[in-house]
């Protein structure tokens, strides 16, 4: 018999999986405890259990993980980087940071990205599956156990789309933040997303109190489609009607994220274009300069550049922040390192 992902059961789910084996109701609350509050990997770790269950649950049941291939730790901030092995042998990135309130993680939705957006590394060799809710939550445990500490806010901004993977992130959200595990507030969730206009208004109906942050990154769609290949499917007006929809009903503001390229989206004129394009919408500005990576070709924007963008937009009535640089010293984007290994690892076969 297939062994099962006990990691991705919500409780419910997991008090019928323990009545099916015959169990006491009360030993569900006894194992959700052991997976989602205390992060343990082996069932022999469940010390509260008879030995007859916990041999019962490793014959049925297996534990998603993501082990740390490599971990590179900053010079700079302490930005922890990994790089994480899945049990299927594939490669995900996750960005651990450190702030004045706390810690918190970029996780990857998915292994690669189909997107195809010019700047990202990510998706360079495209997408290879959806991750399931159990990785996207082991990425999560695996840091906290790894530096002993409590992460307090996750970001949805790493390798993949997450709204590509709508049910299994749903999933992941609602058990990170389930009182009986992690107990993590939903303010302290943050999703991005390219532009997948069917899904934001899927989001906006389930009205979860999240951050939603939005890759604009143009003014238009003659510049955006050139960065952005989903912009020829839903184009920013159809975006833009979404995001205004989205925040007129979850009252939630949407944090817009401009990536600063070079002689392309960097101008004065994309500015005030900008500026007139978001009247209206309840929103946050955040410009972030570009992460040269060789394979794009895209050149980040000059300091002076970027901070005349922001007074252009500031001067409009914006709030607008530069994106403060973590991890700088050990390329803390996502994308690279996966790419790395996996290219290393196709020369050694060849």
């Amino acid at each position: 018999m297939e062994k099962k992902d006990i990691l991705s059961f919500t409780f419910d789910e997991l008090q019928n999986e323990l009545e099916n084996l015959g169990e006491k109701k009360f030993r569900a609350s006894q194992v959700y405890k052991w997976l989602h509050a205390d992060t343990v990997t082996d069932f022999d770790m469940m010390t509260n259990l008879p030995k007859q269950l916990r041999e019962k649950l490793d014959e049925n049941y297996y534990f998603a993980s993501a082990e740390p291939e490599k971990k590179l730790i900053s010079s700079i901030d302490s930005t922890v980087k990994y790089l994480f092995r899945l049990r299927d042998g594939e490669y995900i990135e996750s960005v651990l940071m450190k702030y004045k309130y706390g810690y918190s993680i970029c996780v990857s939705s998915q292994v690669g990205c189909k997107m195809g957006c010019k700047f990202c590394a990510s998706t360079l060799n495209g997408v290879v599956r959806n991750l399931t809710s159990s990785e996207i939550l082991a990425q999560v445990y695996t840091a906290q156990r790894d530096n002993n500490i409590k992460i307090s806010h996750v970001v949805l901004m790493g390798m993949g789309e997450p709204l590509d993977n709508f049910d299994n992130v749903m999933r992941f959200i609602s058990l990170i933040t389930d009182e009986k595990g992690q107990d993590m507030s939903m303010r302290h969730i943050s999703l991005s997303t390219c532009g997948l206009v069917p899904k934001i208004y899927e989001l906006m109906n389930k009205n979860l109190q999240l951050t939603l942050s939005v890759s604009l990154h143009a003014p238009n769609d003659e510049i955006r489609s050139t960065m952005m290949p989903v912009n020829k499917k839903y184009n920013i007006s159809a975006l833009l009607k979404a995001c205004r929809e989205y925040t007129g009903f979850t009252h939630r503001r949407i944090s817009f994220e401009y990536a600063m390229v070079k002689g392309v989206n960097d101008s004065p004129a994309c500015a005030e274009e900008l500026a007139k394009r978001l009247k209206g919408i309840l929103c946050h500005i955040n410009l972030i300069p570009v992460n040269e990576v060789k394979e794009t070709g895209c050149k980040r924007s000059s300091k002076s550049d970027i901070n005349a963008f922001s007074q252009i937009l500031s001067s409009c009535g914006y709030t607008v922040t530069v994106r403060r640089e973590l991890g700088s010293d050990i390329n803390a984007s996502c994308g690279q390192l996966r790419r790395n290994t996996v290219k290393n690892l196709i020369k050694e076969v060849t």
